[in-house]
């Protein structure tokens, strides 16, 4: 009888931190309360830092940031309700994640674009780079792609007819330069430009690495990758999400991106 006691008790400890943890935010349940958002540090973090510190409470909105170092955690918490939203992603990216992994996560809207830049420690220019280079891209489907595209752009190679937005390196068709292209995690690339011609670099890990002389950019115009603001269904139509939006869109935050990171790494999206 007395392991039976013990083990109901275990039961119900176990059932109380599992029903805590599904339970959200006290924002779902208090219209008072500060909205949970979930941020990878760097540019994320520093630009919903200052709207914390310089609009929010103007706007009568708490904030209270949870910065992650990964790509897939804030998503899972938005999902499971942990987190009311989080700031940190293109849509690309979202549809893959939702692809792959599930989840009720709905776009509320675009913030700015950290555009993928061509660096390298070798060379001045693109056309400097020689006749079977090593070249290095992220290997993560949305952001190889969008590096395979931009190598396109600038005439390095050809993509075969159709490959899109997840091309991968057997789409390519023409490889003039017979190019070595290498596919690595996206926050190791800074740190191979010592042992490759160049390499792709999203614009965080640019601005991480201190890069700020890339030898092209990834044109801004219809560029589907803004970073921006992502819900749950419990949250979406909240209108301290929509003020969030709202301020992270405004003239205010735009001078600041502008300011604080010189129109390179991270730019304003239109």
């Amino acid at each position: 009888m007395r392991t039976r006691r013990v083990l109901a008790s275990l039961i119900a400890v176990c059932g109380l931190a599992l029903a805590g943890c599904s339970g959200g935010t006290a924002a779902q349940d208090d219209p008072n309360a500060a909205i949970k958002v979930g941020v990878t540090p760097q540019p994320h973090g520093e630009i919903l830092e200052y709207v914390k510190n310089n609009l929010a409470e103007d706007e009568g909105v708490k904030i209270e940031l949870q910065r992650f170092s990964d790509y897939n955690r804030p998503n899972a918490a938005v999902a499971n309700g942990s987190l009311d939203a989080n700031y940190y992603q293109h849509k690309p990216f979202l549809r893959e994640y939702k692809s792959e992994r599930g989840g009720a996560l709905h776009w509320v809207g675009g913030v700015h674009l950290e555009p993928l830049g061509i660096y390298s420690d070798k060379h001045d220019s693109v056309q400097d780079i020689p006749e079977g280079a090593s070249l290095a891209i992220p290997n993560d489907p949305s952001n190889r792609g969008r590096a395979l595209n931009l190598l396109q752009e600038q005439g390095l190679l050809k993509l075969k007819e159709g490959a899109e937005q997840e091309a991968e390196v057997r789409d390519i068709a023409e490889n003039p330069k017979n190019l070595e292209i290498r596919t690595l995690k996206a926050a190791q690339l800074p740190r191979t430009l010592g042992d490759v011609q160049a390499a792709v670099i999203n614009g965080n890990y640019a601005l991480k690495a201190n890069l700020d002389d890339p030898l092209a950019l990834e044109s801004t115009e219809n560029n589907p990758y803004v970073n921006g603001v992502v819900t749950n269904p419990q949250m979406q139509d909240d209108p301290r999400v929509n003020k969030l939006v709202e301020m992270l869109q405004s003239q205010q935050v735009k001078d600041f991106i502008k300011r604080e990171y010189g129109g390179k790494s991270v730019i304003p999206a239109s």
